[in-house]
């Protein structure tokens, strides 16, 4: 089947169920007596320059999402006949209902333009409406005539004169001051520089300084358009004095079980020092950050003219607790594959906030009519310290606490071809800056892998296939490693847009080929370390992740993911370990394929596996997801996924892409989101002649998975 006729399939139905959109009126569902809001539009009167689109958001009343001026979750909504029955709660839910027409909403909204014109400098605006109606759909015209605008001639400050100390402070802080002469006065400017004198005087010490201190006047007498604006300060409850800290008292019960010490280390703020607003702040984050407080309290209060007292309250929270996570899939060839994980975690196990983690994971492959199955089971056991070990809690005096890392690890691999097993243990950092990036560092980074039991018939294949050999074989790994995450969300699930980068890196055998001379080699001229040869290479894997959230409540969003990664063996390795390679498939990647059963490139599943285990030193992967809410708490997902692996000796073919479509369904408790998703293939690389299904074509051949998994997929 030629391209253009497979692409035919796909469109002609979509052809068709938009048709069935257009084919029900917009209107359906409204009572006589109501309208359909279907377009805002403002029209600036005297000015071509004013940027007309910067009000939209002030317009109180907005239409039905479009795209492209096609509004198709209107459509789906009006399948259904207006009530709560049957098919029709469905579409209800799917869909979105008609913005009907509200008259007070358009006299909220031509007020609410008009204070933000004043605000932004724009006095005694004007904004009118008008309603034009085609049938029940209604259009909304804001017309708006801007007020005057004044320019500041000069600024003349008024403050306490009598405090010294604050007139050379404030004078010195003048540079930087935002309002300037020559600018547009506007009650935004006045408003952010205050906010920004507030924090940079009292970073200085006057605490009693706060935002009611603060007062303008613009005399507009002076000449038309312009304005002298005075700058006031004034006292109000306390001088305006630099104050110290005086008193410092940490109250917390008695129950707590944290170490004195610990609680000294946190804490910035100290006895004899100047008052700092970021020192107040910065403790708090501290505090915050060692999670083992339910709350945490900061109250600074002025006991003299020069002296405050600092109160630091902190309430117990639950310790320790249960984490467990389970994911599930299958394909319509039979294998299915469960991974249960469950973790015990105690956040101040030895009462100086070191947080313990035990884990056990499993990951359980097989066919159900068959008696061929793959299994893993792993221990785990970290331990998180909060500081870097040798050196005070105060060497590192911002927000947050650097944590120092100890992690081991033990995993069992039982495969039809082979056992593994895989020793581990690392020691490394970590920590949060401005909550939104999160860094890990370690130094020291070890794996340990052993193989058994290998089979004959896979024995010969290693023995003809180099690459193969060389990746599956005894190995010492060694290196340093590195990653940083950045969210611009802090939410666990983020209810707005939001967008996250993620970079990881490994760098492996470098210091131990430094002393290779003083080593056994094997056979293959490969040095040893404890018998295995040691790895050597370079990996490199990077993400990007964008998600855009539109409606009316924000409840439907689209997310978007971008993912390369790139290894190289050199040294003493001709190939990546096989831990160390990437895949492609499964429950967080191209989930029309089963775990690691993608690639490289346009390869045939290997017959060597009995189960998957595809994989390449090359990744690329893009995802694109439709979220949307249903009923209750479910929510409704379509996704297409492009990726593929490849080998170093391939290269990178953009014509071996594979892809698939598909559609999700998930719970959301806040807290915790479950999700099934069902994956079909529509381009499969490795098929000879075309390389593109049709939705019945990828149901018979078995090139459709069903994946669950916690959690959005990215």
């Amino acid at each position: 089947m030629s391209i253009k006729k497979h692409i035919f399939l796909y469109i002609f139905p979509f052809c068709l169920l938009s048709g069935s959109f257009f084919s029900c009126s917009t209107t359906r569902t409204l009572r006589e007596d109501q309208l359909r809001l279907d377009r805002n539009e403002i029209v600036v009167t005297n000015s071509s320059t004013f940027p007309a689109s910067s009000l939209s958001d002030y317009i109180k009343q907005q239409p039905n999402h479009s795209l492209l001026g096609w509004k198709p979750m209107l459509y789906i909504y009006n399948w259904s006949d207006g009530s709560d029955k049957g098919i029709n709660k469905i579409w209800k839910g799917l869909g979105e209902a008609p913005v009907i027409y509200d008259q007070a909403l358009v006299e909220r909204s031509k007020k609410n333009i008009e204070s933000r014109l004043e605000n932004i400098g724009y006095f005694n605006s004007d904004v009118e409406s008008e309603l034009r109606l085609n049938g029940q759909n209604a259009e909304v015209t804001y017309y708006v005539t801007l007020g005057n605008r004044y320019v500041i001639d000069s600024i003349i400050f008024s403050i306490p004169l009598d405090r010294r100390d604050f007139v050379k402070d404030f004078n010195d802080d003048i540079p930087n001051i935002l309002i300037k002469t020559g600018d547009y006065i506007s009650e935004q400017n006045l408003e952010t520089e205050v906010q920004r004198s507030v924090t940079s005087l009292r970073e200085k010490g006057y605490f009693a300084l706060n935002r009611s201190c603060y007062s303008f006047l613009a005399d507009t007498s002076s000449r038309s358009g312009h304005v002298v604006l005075q700058y006031i300060i004034r006292e109000q409850d306390a001088p305006l004095k630099k104050v110290v800290v005086d008193n410092v008292r940490i109250n917390y019960p008695e129950n707590l079980n944290v170490k004195e010490s610990v609680l000294k280390g946190v804490n910035l703020i100290d006895p004899g020092t100047p008052y700092k607003e970021s020192i107040v702040s910065d403790t708090y984050s501290r505090f915050s950050s060692l999670k083992i407080f339910k709350t945490v309290g900061i109250d600074m209060s002025q006991v003299s003219d020069d002296k405050v007292d600092c109160d630091i309250t902190l309430t117990k929270s639950q310790p320790q607790g249960f984490k467990t996570n389970l994911e599930v899939s299958t394909n319509s060839s039979g294998l299915m594959g469960i991974s249960p994980q469950i973790n015990f975690y105690h956040k101040n196990i030895f009462g100086g906030g070191e947080w313990l983690n035990v884990g056990f994971i499993g990951n359980f492959q097989f066919k159900p009519d068959d008696d061929v199955s793959s299994n893993e089971l792993g221990t785990s056991l970290s331990i998180s310290f909060p500081k870097f070990l040798g050196l005070g809690y105060k060497v590192f005096r911002g927000p947050t606490i650097s944590r120092t890392e100890i992690n081991a690890s033990f995993n069992y691999q039982n495969r039809p071809e082979y056992t593994r097993n895989v020793l581990s243990t690392s020691y490394g950092y970590s920590g949060t800056i401005k909550g939104r990036f999160y860094y890990q560092f370690y130094p020291f980074r070890v794996n340990y892998v052993r193989l058994f039991n290998l089979n004959d018939d896979f024995l010969k294949k290693l023995e003809k296939n180099p690459f193969m050999k060389y990746s599956y074989q005894d190995h010492c790994d060694l290196g340093i490693g590195a990653s940083i995450f950045y969210n611009s969300s802090t939410d666990l699930i983020p209810k707005t847009d939001y967008h996250s980068i993620r970079i990881s890196t490994d760098i492996s055998g470098n210091v131990l080929s430094l002393f290779k001379n003083l080593m056994q080699t094997n056979e293959g001229g490969e040095h040893l370390v404890l018998g295995a040869p040691f790895s050597q290479y370079a990996r490199l894997e990077a993400s990007y992740t964008k998600c855009f959230r539109f409606s009316s409540n924000d409840s439907r969003s689209i997310a978007g993911r971008v993912l390369v990664g790139a290894g190289l063996a050199y040294g003493n390795s001709t190939a990546l370990p096989y831990e160390k390679q990437f895949y492609c498939g499964g429950a967080g990647s191209m989930r029309g394929w089963q775990a690691r059963a993608l690639g490289p490139g346009s390869s045939k599943m290997d017959e060597t596996f009995s189960i998957p285990s595809q994989t390449g030193d090359i990744k690329l992967e893009a995802d694109l997801e439709y979220r949307f809410p249903m009923i209750w708490k479910l929510e409704g997902a379509l996704f297409m996924e492009v990726g593929n692996v490849w080998k170093n000796e391939q290269g990178i073919n953009l014509k071996e892409l594979a892809a698939d479509w598909g559609l999700g369904l998930r719970i959301n408790l806040d807290l915790l989101l479950l999700r099934i998703d069902w994956g079909m293939r529509l381009r499969d690389p490795s098929l000879d002649g075309n390389k593109w299904l049709g939705p019945i074509s990828a149901l018979k051949s078995g090139g459709s998975a069903i994946h669950f998994g916690v959690g959005y997929p990215f």
